[in-house]
Formats: structure tokens, sequence, C-alpha cells
């Protein structure tokens, strides 16, 4: 039996927040796509791998195998806009391989162990149409509504699915030319057209990079040198003539401005200087000194964008950002989820790993008197 191997890396990774697709960070010098074709090459049955993946990632992918010495990784197709598409244009340039089976596998699963391929290629050589590896379900499950647990879930029979799943390489073809729909994974697309699916023992480890913290874990468990770095900001800016105020990238009615060479705004000067404290890169003064003219009256979030650039020119990726505004007026409450999703439009990073949040003074000091606003930041960044 003539079996090959579709990977499927043309996703983006949104949620981990990074400047690359995950498929591409790195995890103890060789990137997640690089450790889930190399647990594949460690089969010798496999007889070549084709990779899909983004149009925009050549580069990035041959970079991430250039190290590999195996002519059983093909030249990488392009993906669509969705994994069923993406897969749909994998198997397509499989035809004239003479493939008698296919195993489809994430990305990034960097972590397969050996034992789990195999038992997908027995059952698929004891004549299984589609195999899925899986896990039982041994936590108590709940079902939750409105944030508060509703009902309890019987978890007798539940598997969570993993990859690879393996397949007789027709019957899947003719499964997905069946259906246009983007479905779950490729084990839903053989039971939409009728085919009984194999279920066989998973691993744990064989877990989806899929968070911050999936990616935390998988540098913790390889031994991995983490690079995390936390950077602190303050500004201050008096109150001045005006009839509104910028905070966070939000402009706020108000009876008076805020003084500055920019627009003033306190909360993203100091995000910014937080950024750069991180990076040890100066601070907001250095790379915009108010006394050049450029920047007289300018918007802060060019600043803030610019910090963002150094972030990912250093290999980095911003985890999590919290600025905390100091003043007795405006309100800062009512618009701190606007605040944040300016802040996450302009760096990049998910709005739930963006904070927001106000206090007074208690009216001591300038800002108890109603001077101005100070601003406190904390950035943190991780190495990718």
């Amino acid at each position: 039996m003539r079996i090959a191997a579709l990977i499927v890396a043309a996703g983006r990774g949104t949620r981990l927040g990074g400047d690359a697709p995950k498929q591409y960070l790195m995890i103890d010098g060789r990137t997640i796509l690089r450790r889930s074709i190399e647990a594949l090459l460690a089969d010798p049955r496999i007889a070549f791998i084709q990779p899909v993946i983004h149009g925009e990632d050549g580069a990035l992918f041959a970079a991430s195998v250039e190290e590999l010495s195996s002519d059983r990784v093909l030249p990488p197709v392009t993906g669509a806009a969705t994994r069923s598409g993406s897969v749909r244009r994998g198997l397509g340039a499989l035809e004239g391989h003479y493939v008698h089976a296919v195993l489809i596998h994430d990305a990034a699963r960097p972590f397969l162990p050996a034992d789990v391929t195999g038992r997908v290629i027995t059952a698929l050589l004891d004549g299984a149409e589609a195999v899925c590896p899986g896990i039982e379900v041994v936590d108590a499950l709940w079902r939750v509504e409105d944030g508060e647990v509703a009902a309890p879930v019987e978890r007798t029979g539940l598997w969570r699915a993993q990859t690879p799943q393996g397949f007789a390489y027709d019957a899947i073809v003719a499964a997905h030319r069946a259906t246009e729909a983007d479905l779950a994974d490729d084990v839903a697309v053989a039971r939409a057209a009728g085919n009984p699916v194999r279920m066989v023992q998973g691993a744990r480890e064989n877990y989806k990079i899929t968070t911050p913290g999936d990616l935390d874990r998988a540098r913790h468990e390889t031994g991995g040198n983490m690079d995390i770095r936390t950077g602190n900001g303050f500004d201050v800016h008096a109150f001045g003539a005006g009839d509104s105020v910028t905070l966070c990238g939000v402009s706020l009615p108000f009876g008076r401005g805020l003084s500055g060479h920019s627009d003033a705004d306190v909360g993203m000067h100091a995000l910014t200087d937080a950024i750069f404290g991180a990076l040890a890169e100066g601070d907001i003064g250095q790379w915009f000194p108010p006394s050049d003219p450029r920047w007289k009256g300018a918007a802060s979030d060019i600043f803030l964008r610019k910090a963002m650039e150094r972030v990912a020119a250093r290999d980095f990726a911003v985890t999590h950002l919290d600025c905390t505004l100091i003043c007795e007026a405006p309100k800062i409450g009512p618009h701190a989820a606007a605040m944040r999703a300016r802040l996450a439009e302009i760096t990049g990073v998910a709005e739930d790993r963006i904070s927001v949040k106000a206090t007074t003074s208690e009216r001591l000091g300038f800002t108890g008197r109603g001077e101005g606003i100070a601003a406190l930041a904390t950035a943190t960044l991780v190495r990718t």
C-alpha cells in the first residue's frame, strides 16, 4: 500500500497573537511545522509528505525546512481560505502519485508520537476506510449558560479527536467532492459521505498548539530557553485648552484638552514606553524627540506602531498589555472597551490580552487637583 501524508499548514494562527503564523514559531530551535514534518518522516511507510501552505508563506516555509535532507517532502501547494478547501487542494496535488491511502495531519501538532502514527497506518492496512486517533474524555463535563453551570454532560463514549487522520485515498477524495462545506475535520467529511470511521488510541502529548498557553507548555516541556521580557511605562500630561482628550486612541468629549507636543495620549505613550522598555531600546522621547517638528500634533498610534515594528524585528511577540489611567475626570469606565478594541486594532494583540482600567489618586497630588492625567503601563513580551 502506497501511503502519503498531507500536512495542513495554511492557517494564520491568530489566537497566538504573534507576528508570524504559529506553525513557523520556534520551539527549542525548530519551528512547529518542521517538528510536525519530522514526526511523520519517522515512519518509513510514509512514501512522501505533501505540505499545504498559505500563499504568502513561501519564504517562511523554505526557511523552516531548509535543513531537512529528505526527498520525501514534496514542494508545497497553496491552500485555500478554509481548512477543508486546503485539504481538497492537497488531495488534488496527490493525484497521479498512485496513492492508496493518505494521512491528514495538523501542522500545529508537533509532538506526534510514532506509535500513534503506527496505529493509524495499521488500521488502514487492516482494511479500515477511515481512521481517527483520539483520547477518551476523563474530566467531568458541564454545560454552561450565561456563565453559570447549568447541567452535567454524560462523558461516556466521548473522545477528543486528534490527527493524523487516515483514509483510503479514493474514498476521502470522493467525500470531499461531495461537499463544499468547511467541516470540523476530515472525519466529519468522511461521515457526511456515509463512510464508517474507526477510532484508535491517540496520545495526550499529541496536543494542538492553539493558544499562548499551549506554546508556553510546549517550550517548557522541550526544555527550550524562553526569553520573557516585561517593561513598564509611565507618562503624565497636564490639562490645557480644548474640548476633548484622546486616551488609548479614543477621543472623549471633555471640557479641557491635554497639553503635549503630539496628541498627548498619555495612555498610549505609557504603553509605547513599556514596550520599548521590555526591548531595552530606550524610550519614546529618544525615538520621537519633542524637539522634532515632525511629531507636532502627531497621532500617538504612530509611536505605538513603531514599537510593535521593533517587537517583530527582534523576533518577539506581545502577549499582554496593561494600562492604568489615573485621573479624577473624565470617567474612563464607559470607554474602556472601546479603548481596548482600538489598541487591539493598532497592535494586532488579541483584545482579551489587553487591559485598560482607571483609578483616582483620592484627590491627592496633581491628578487629585484635576490638573492632568497620569498613566502606568506594563507590557509582556515572549521571544518567538
